[in-house]
């Protein structure tokens, strides 16, 4: 299927789900979600969008296998995974995989962790799933609001917001999530500072069509697919920004101006950086083939030297529809 004939599709489709959605409401979810406590809410249940699949539909990986970097030999150099380095312990969680599952739950380093990543919005995040001292399991729900991803805990069946790691929906309304410190990066660059680390591979390797990507040509369309919120006004809707905490705010940074400066320094001691060499997961057919987007790190300078922070390399209509308030810096 060509781009012209895809995005058509994408926005019939798009159309008949958001109808569909409409109608929509707490009521009818509860057929599907009977002890989630819907009288607890911080959102407009009309901004919930129907995804598509089902609950559980996209099936997160809960009890994930890895292999030594030694022994990965279908990964190309420039694919991006998330490298997570907790406590000293290594591991790359490839996009390729992740583009089919969007959740894994994980304990790395003696740290519960849940790696998320919503291909609509190119959020990428990675949380500590302990809150109050319980630890977590996360799924998918199904649903999106503003195109995001909306989680779910197993526990409880609250609804969870990636983009902010916030419950909106149930017993859990109101917690955050605890974000650690990752990197998008391409294979190369992970297994160049963690010779000795471990790579998520499939379970069952005909289950999902990994290292392709069903969205092609996504990260060059006009307009983002089940979206009904504002549009930014600097920057085109599905460019990407490098989004960073600002003291008690969220900014972003157009990927195009840190391409040409290379390097950023702001006046809270942050450093952004970026470099060439890892494939967009949303571009070609092939996750190997896709445009080079480039690899970025932001650090701090701390007495110990440079230490990673939280970021996000994310969609410019996402980074506004969650924070409308906030400047990109173009």
């Amino acid at each position: 299927m060509n781009k012209a004939v895809w995005r058509a599709a994408l926005i019939g489709i798009g159309a008949m789900l958001f109808s569909l959605s409409a109608a929509a409401n707490p009521s009818f979810w509860r057929y599907e979600w009977p002890t989630t406590d819907f009288t607890k809410t911080s959102i407009d249940f009309e901004d919930i969008m129907s995804g598509g699949p089902p609950k559980d539909g996209i099936p997160s990986i809960d009890n994930p296998k890895f292999k030594p970097l030694a022994d990965i030999d279908d990964i190309a150099d420039t694919e991006p995974v998330v490298g997570l380095i907790v406590n000293g312990e290594a591991k790359a969680y490839p996009l390729r995989i992740l583009m089919w599952h969007e959740i894994v739950n994980d304990t790395i380093g003696g740290v519960p962790v849940t790696v998320t990543f919503c291909p609509l919005c190119n959020a990428t995040i990675v949380f500590d799933r302990r809150v109050d001292g319980q630890v977590l399991d996360f799924g998918t729900t199904g649903k999106l609001r503003f195109s995001d991803l909306v989680m779910y805990d197993r526990q409880t069946e609250s609804w969870w917001q990636q983009f902010l790691g916030e419950a909106i929906v149930g017993e859990m309304l109101g917690q955050r999530l605890k974000t650690i410190p990752a990197r998008v990066e391409s294979f190369a660059n992970f297994r160049d500072r963690a010779p000795d680390g471990l790579v998520l591979v499939p379970g069952r390797f005909n289950l999902r069509a990994y290292g392709r990507n069903p969205y092609v040509g996504y990260d060059s369309s006009a307009r983002p697919f089940l979206y009904q919120g504002k549009m930014p006004d600097e920057v085109a809707p599905l460019s990407r920004v490098v989004t960073i905490d600002v003291g008690d705010r969220k900014e972003a940074w157009a990927l195009a101006r840190l391409q040409d400066e290379r390097r950023i320094e702001l006046d809270n001691g942050l450093i952004i950086t970026w470099t060439p060499g890892q494939n967009s997961a949303l571009d070609a057919g092939r996750i190997s083939q896709g445009i080079d987007i480039g690899n970025v790190v932001v650090q701090r300078m701390t007495d110990s030297g440079l230490q990673d922070v939280v970021y996000g390399v994310d969609f410019a209509f996402a980074f506004k529809a969650f924070f409308p308030d906030s400047p990109i810096h173009n």
